[in-house]
């Protein structure tokens, strides 16, 4: 399909970047779950830390930055690259519904539970990792 670049983006294109932000994403969800009354919050840093992340992997990958914010449609971009990215498309799906739903208010809200955001919370984390190891695992044997 190629990149779906809007026009005027002025997005990084470097991996790195969007990495970093992934981590301070991750980070804030952390943060954010020990104060535990800002569920919302902490459940869109877990999707805004994945799809920073894949946006990386991606970049990393193929040079092209991909815009969009739905992680089970970067995820199979993902696949195009490494096949392993099939396993996290179940994880994609939960985390993409705490783009919009997180953010705005609903007629019908999504019933957050620290529960659940922990769980959300530790799929990013996982998924992150999964990531970072790609990446930074390539980059070591590209500098070797």
């Amino acid at each position: 399909m190629g990149s779906r670049r809007r026009e005027g983006n002025t997005d990084s294109r470097r991996y790195f970047d969007w990495l970093e932000r992934a981590t301070e994403d991750i980070e804030a969800a952390a943060k954010l779950l020990e104060l535990g009354d800002t569920l919302n919050a902490a459940a869109f840093h877990c999707q805004q830390c994945i799809e920073k992340a894949l946006k990386g992997y991606i970049l990393f990958k193929t040079h092209q930055h991909v815009d969009g914010h739905n992680l089970t449609w970067l995820c199979r971009q993902a696949i195009k690259s490494d096949r392993r990215f099939t396993e996290w498309l179940d994880e994609s799906v939960i985390l993409n519904r705490y783009y919009i739903e997180t953010r705005y208010p609903a007629d019908m809200p999504l019933e957050l539970t620290s529960k659940t955001v922990n769980r959300a919370y530790d799929m990013a984390r996982a998924m992150y990792r999964f990531i970072c190891a790609q990446v930074y695992d390539d980059v070591e044997a590209t500098a070797k």
